[in-house]
Parts: C-alpha cells; structure tokens; sequence
C-alpha cells in the first residue's frame, strides 16, 4: 500500500489529477497522522476532519480535478486568517468564537486548486512573539520536542515538519515565516509587498505582515506560492529569463552578497549559523554565481524603529479586545505600542530605510545571511514570563528577519546543514522588489548542492519521510 502522508503537494497533486489516489485516501491518511503525533507536537488549534473529509469529496467530483495545481492537497492554514465555518481565535481568548462566513482569499485561492483545509494550527496570541504558546497550547519543534516551533506561524511550521501536511499557509510580520521555517528545517517565502495578498489583522501591521507558503520543498513552496499570488501558468520577467537559460544550457549568474553581521547593535550571530550562511555563499560561488563578503548599510536605528513598528501593530490588533482576557506580556506590548501609531503610520522610516539599502541592492541581486543567530528557546510557557523577557529572548535568537518587513521585500528562510543537535540549520536570502522567483531558483539550487531531510523522525511515526 502506497502512504501518502509524508509525500510532497506535488506529488500528491499528481497523484489525485492521475487519478492512482483520491482525495478522501490522501485526507484520511494525513488526518490519522496528525491524531497520532499532534499531542506531542501541538500543531493544531482545532481539526477539521468530517468537514475535511466531506471537502475531499468534493474535490474528487469537480469537472476540472485533472487541471488542479493542488487536487486533493492537505493544507493547514494559520489561526489568523479566516477559514469559512470555524472561527479565527488569533491564538486569544479574548478573540469571538464566531463561526467566519467567507474564507480569507488565500484560503478561498488554495480551495480553488483542490487543496483541502484540515484544520487551524496555533499561533501565539494575537501573533506577537517568535515562539508560539498560549491557551490554547505549545507548538513544539518536530525535530527537538523540548524546542519552540518558532513563531508566529508556528503551528503551521510544525505541522509541515511533522509530515502531517505537505504544506501550510502562515504569515509575516517581523519574520513570523521565516523564524519558524528556520527552526524546523522548512522552506519558508516571504512575498513582497503586494504580491499576495495580505488582509491580515487590523491593517497588517502598517503594511509590513506577508502570506505566504511553508513547505519542505522549494518545488512545493514555489507551487504554493504561484497559488497564493493567482500566478499559475503566469511568468514574470525573471522567470522568463530563467527558462531560456535553461533551455540554452547555460545558468544565469546571480550576484550574491553574503553577510553574516546582525542587524541589530549589541546582538551577536552564533558560529553555526555564521558558518552556514558562509558555505551557502561558498556552494553559489562554486554553482558559478558571482559571491563575496559585504554588510547591508543597516542604521543605527533600526533597533528602535522595528520595536516602534512591532509594538504599534500590536496596538491597532488589541483594540477592541477585553484586556482581562490577553496576556500581560501582551498588554504590556500595546501599551507601548500605542505611543507609536501616529510616528509610524505614515512610513517614514520604512522609506528612509529602503532609500538607504536601495544602493547596496543595485549592486547586490541577493543577499544571503543566516536565518537565525541561534537555536530557537525552549518550549515553554513564555505568555506567562515577563514582557522584557520575552523581548529579549526573541531579538536575540532572530534579529536578521525584521528589516525586510520595514522595507516591504521579498526574503526566505531556506534549510542548510545540521545544528550540533541534530536540528536543522538555515539561511536567509533577501531579494530586491519582485525577485521572488530569484530567491526561489537560488534555494533551488542550494537544495540541489546540499540536500535536507523533509521531516522529522517521530520516534516510529516516520522515519525522515
């Protein structure tokens, strides 16, 4: 008997268009993977299996199964945006359990390709913090269950490394993707500004939160992506250079800039991830790409606009919301936040920001860094330790991704090497406006150089699917 829990969405896809599977089988399989390992992982807020199953059904009868991008793809969406029936809690209590009427648009575009949403997976509340816990449970990494999956997206994260979806739907705000696709050795693409769309909270964090696609593969998030952004069957300018080429036989040579400095004064890059990011860069010289050491102009203020822009966001998320209900970490955070609404709505910074790293891209197509400084911290009740605490342990473990939020671009977290641990490692690539094809042919390529394992071990559950 063919398992189809653990197959990549393209594969799947393939498989139900062929018809050598069906939707249900392929649902059926997932959801009874995730009943036996999500008490360990904590992926999941709420599952959605009768309807899922029902949904499947309805997929295997459409008139167009065989031109699906997705048909009969299992996909989880995160907690925060809307999913038509079941109600969108943001990882709060103090959120309405009110059944939502209309999907969200990505959801509605990933139902349109076939795929079938099997539940909603966990966020920290109100989407704030790099880890993702709260009350309604931990989301741990699948690779190290003493781990956070990371966060925002973190539930979706981990669902996807645990091989209980192909591929999940989450979000970026400060790097709410990338942070959680690091830790668990996922591919994790944070459009640019405009390219999906967003419609994320109240007023997606001044422009800054991005959906986008986790996956275990580049081909599967590039798939998800072209989904997510209504581009199937479309090309872009670099696309269609890149498919020349490759039909020419000859590789388009990218200039890679590769910098390991944090962004942020006073916080360090741990030598793993140093490391990674310098033999990334070492693999690309060697694929022929023109590679070499060079630091992004980052301001001295950048520390205090990104806590100005995160906190803010939180403000215009938490109004409405009973106080009583939220976690004083919360709370704590839209307090602050609400001095800087005013000061950061009109995007100065933001602008000032892109100006001052415009020249540095006009000479560089790419940028490669470490996705994160250090491992992710333990998982743990972080929604009931101190506002400072959790600030610090999250601006010291990611401090590269938030600066492509502030300036709108396109970045991503792709998985490279084994941590100490045994965890995966990750590096980052960050791409002028509208390189998100770049980005996705370049971690092609280090996927192609040096391979990773898609999901974890589970103890028997699946050894490395």
């Amino acid at each position: 008997m063919t398992s189809w829990a653990g197959r990549t969405a393209a594969e799947i896809a393939a498989a139900v268009r062929e018809k050598r599977v069906t939707p249900r089988e392929v649902v059926a399989e997932h959801l009874a993977r995730i009943e036996l390992l999500d008490a360990r992982v904590g992926a999941f807020r709420t599952l959605r299996a009768t309807a899922a199953l029902a949904e499947a059904d309805e997929v295997a009868a459409r008139a167009d199964l065989t031109e699906l991008p997705l048909a009969g793809v299992p996909v989880a969406v995160k907690d925060n945006l809307a999913v038509r029936g079941e109600a969108t809690r943001n990882g709060t209590a103090a959120s309405p359990d009110t059944p939502a009427d209309e999907d969200h648009v990505t959801v509605a575009r990933l139902r349109a390709a076939g795929a079938v949403v099997v539940g909603l997976t966990n966020c920290p509340e109100l989407c704030v913090f790099g880890t993702t816990e709260g009350v309604y449970g931990t989301a741990r990494n699948p690779w190290d269950t003493t781990r956070t999956a990371g966060g925002s997206s973190g539930g979706s994260a981990a669902a996807v490394a645990a091989g209980m979806v192909p591929i999940a739907l989450g979000n970026d705000g400060m790097g709410s993707l990338r942070i959680p696709a690091a830790n668990c050795g996922l591919v994790g693409l944070k459009p640019g500004h405009g390219v999906v769309p967003a419609g994320i909270g109240h007023g997606d964090w001044f422009g800054m939160s991005e959906n986008g696609p986790l996956a275990t593969t580049v081909e599967d998030a590039r798939l998800m992506f072209s989904v997510l952004a209504g581009t199937e069957g479309a090309t872009d300018d670099a696309t269609e250079a890149a498919t020349a080429a490759v039909r020419a036989q000859e590789p388009v040579t990218r200039t890679v800039a590769v910098s390991v400095r944090s962004p942020l004064m006073g916080v360090t890059v741990s030598r793993p991830y140093a490391d990674a990011a310098r033999e990334a860069g070492e693999l690309l010289a060697g694929a022929g790409h023109r590679v070499r050491r060079a630091d992004p102009p980052y301001p001295v203020w950048l520390g205090t606009t990104s806590l100005a822009h995160w906190t803010a966001g939180t403000a215009v998320d938490a109004e409405g919301l009973d106080p009583r209900r939220l976690a004083r970490r919360t709370r704590v955070h839209a307090a602050l936040g609400r001095r800087f609404v005013g000061s950061v709505r009109g995007g100065v910074r933001r602008e000032q920001l892109r100006e001052r790293f415009e020249p540095f891209f006009a000479e560089h197509e790419v940028l490669l860094t470490p996705a994160l400084a250090r491992r992710g911290p333990a998982a743990a009740e972080w929604h009931r330790r101190g506002w400072l605490r959790n600030v610090l342990v999250n601006t010291n473990y990611s401090p590269l991704t938030p600066p492509w939020n502030l300036t709108g671009w396109p970045a991503m977290a792709v998985p490279f090497g084994t941590l100490a641990s045994g965890v995966p490692g990750a590096v980052q690539l960050v791409g002028r406006p509208g390189s998100e094809a770049v980005l996705l042919e370049l971690a092609g390529q280090l996927e192609e150089l040096r391979p990773w394992t898609r999901t974890a071990p589970m103890g028997g559950a699946g050894e490395g699917l």
